[in-house]
């Protein structure tokens, strides 16, 4: 899993790692509590009266701002209650916006509703009218909806290009606030955002981007109340997030890895936000930090392995944890028997916590997981040292392993009780690669792969999907690579979507876990000229104010 080391802010990581960390201060105040719990009891009156007075669109419409603010958990039922009497209602309807609207949000709440509806506004040629280029909110609502299409959604592929290619000559001759709404839509779509990160940019100016979106009569009042709840939840996150990085950095600093890898990364507040939004409940703070523990480790042994390790080092360690005993280990450096000892020792105090909560030790697959985790880690270093390129499918194949993706799902699957809620799931951790993970991974290996920046602090070389794609096809350009990877990612997207559609054995929270962590990867690579990560740079800005 090799990471891309940036100059930021988040760097401040390793001074923080150092210093003393108190006992959280931070407290939710019972104001705050109260004040949220009456808001969240108000907007389920007002949703209750929009479906009783009948005005339909107004409860889809409310559904949309409710997810784009991360406020989904308080209303799960009331929506669970609304989709599923919109799924069994038919779509007479001809307007663009209300029949996009309606399609995401039911598909993406996983219904199998079908994208052969939009055939209804294609021409006699088979093309998108060209009267709806002046339909601004149709065509954002549409552009929006074509993110979940699946393989074989050809009129979904054609929907996407189409309301692109319209927006971008809109914004020719848009105003400010359309254009800002324009511009947002395209370069950051719901379906692949994540709310915990974004809906404080929303909160100044709410009422204006839901007009901007959709047709809203006059004003609701239950905008104003949204926006109220969305104000509170984020400061109670904000007091959130903060203990749950006190638990994580005192972690970090008891295990000690960040003093005995000097030049390693020790970036503990970094490594947590991938547990931030990939578990989003406001009672799974526990679930958080345990997560961080094993993605901490799978980039601490990936330094391991691509900067500090000695090949027949690296083979003992990989034998080491294959073993999973730290007895008889001979010919290892101390920095790799501290590592492996504090390895084991979290695994066991993490399945210890795990049995106690689900009755179930998944001991023996936190095991597993590390080992072909370092395995495929040990070919990528064999196939560099001798200067071998694999071909790109043997490259993705192994990258895929090596980017710690399997060992992030042994983790939820056990932390999410997964065995548990399904008996039948058992045997899903013995195949090792359910499709939904081997998707997540594949877009965490090629957005890692596009990566603008070099490794800083770190002289080990792997290779890149880019660097194979050119040696497997002679003549081809970096632009011709990159352009490969990026429609292998479009297709991973695909497959991932029709993953959470199908009747997966996996729970709810499962699903969305991993569809988060794809919205995740994106901004943990996307580094600009001066090895910076400008938008998790923000995003943390705003999550975590400054003392």
């Amino acid at each position: 899993m090799t990471q891309t080391k940036e100059t930021t802010s988040i760097h401040e990581d390793n001074a923080q790692a150092a210093r003393p960390f108190p006992e959280p201060p931070h407290h939710i105040p019972f104001a705050h509590k109260y004040e949220l719990e009456q808001l969240v009891k108000k907007m389920k009156e007002t949703m209750e009266y929009k479906s009783v007075e009948g005005n339909e669109m107004e409860e889809l419409i409310m559904i949309d701002a409710i997810q784009r603010l991360g406020l989904e958990c308080y209303f799960r039922d009331e929506i669970f209650a609304t989709l599923e009497k919109w799924s069994q209602m038919g779509d007479d309807s001809d307007v663009l916006h209300d029949v996009a609207l309606r399609f995401r949000l039911l598909r993406q709440a996983g219904y199998d509703v079908t994208a052969e509806n939009f055939g209804k506004f294609k021409d006699k040629d088979g093309r998108y009218k060209q009267e709806l280029s002046k339909d601004v909110k149709g065509l954002m609502s549409l552009y929006e909806a074509s993110e979940l299409r699946i393989n074989g959604d050809q009129i979904l592929d054609e929907a996407a290009d189409f309301a692109r290619n319209m927006l971008m000559g809109i914004l020719r001759t848009a105003n400010k606030s359309e254009s800002v709404v324009i511009r947002n839509t395209l370069k950051n779509p719901y379906h692949k955002s994540l709310p915990r990160l974004t809906a404080k940019n929303q909160l100044h100016n709410f009422e204006g981007h839901v007009n901007g979106l959709h047709e809203c009569l006059g004003r609701p009042v239950w905008v104003k109340e949204m926006q109220d709840l969305a104000r509170i939840d984020h400061s109670l996150a904000q007091i959130q997030l903060q203990n749950e990085i006190c638990q994580v950095s005192r972690w970090w600093k008891e295990v000690g890895m960040g003093k005995i890898l000097e030049h390693a990364r020790n970036q503990p507040i970094k490594w947590h936000m991938w547990s931030w939004v990939a578990l989003t409940g406001p009672d799974m703070a526990d679930l958080r930090t345990e997560l961080t523990k094993p993605i901490s480790f799978i980039y601490v042994i990936d330094d391991i392995f691509d900067v500090y390790g000695k090949p027949d080092q690296l083979a003992l360690f990989t034998d080491a944890v294959k073993r999973w005993e730290y007895q008889n280990i001979i010919g290892l450096p101390d920095y790799m028997k501290v590592c492996l000892k504090t390895l084991y020792d979290t695994t066991d105090e993490m399945s210890h916590k795990i049995f106690i909560r689900h009755g179930w030790n998944p001991k023996q697959c936190f095991q597993n997981a590390w080992a072909e985790l370092c395995d495929a880690f040990l070919v990528e270093g064999k196939w560099f040292a001798k200067g071998h390129l694999p071909t790109t499918e043997e490259y993705l194949k192994n990258g895929i392993v090596s980017s710690g993706v399997y060992v992030v799902y042994v983790t939820l699957f056990s932390l999410l009780g997964e065995a548990i809620n399904d008996h039948k799931n058992m045997h899903l951790l013995s195949k090792s690669h359910p499709q939904i993970v081997h998707f997540t991974g594949t877009l965490l290996r090629l957005w890692d792969d596009l990566g603008s920046a070099k490794d800083e602090d770190q002289e080990g070389h792997d290779g890149s999907f880019v660097a194979c794609y050119r040696n497997e096809h002679h003549g081809s350009s970096d632009e011709n690579a990159r352009e490969c990877v990026f429609k292998m990612i479009s297709n991973a997207w695909k497959s991932l979507n029709e993953e959470c559609l199908s009747n997966s054995p996996f729970s709810q929270d499962f699903k969305t876990a991993f569809l988060n962590l794809a919205r995740m990867i994106p901004i943990m690579y996307n580094y600009d000229d001066n090895h910076r990560l400008p938008n998790l740079e923000k995003h943390m800005k705003s999550l975590l104010p400054h003392e």
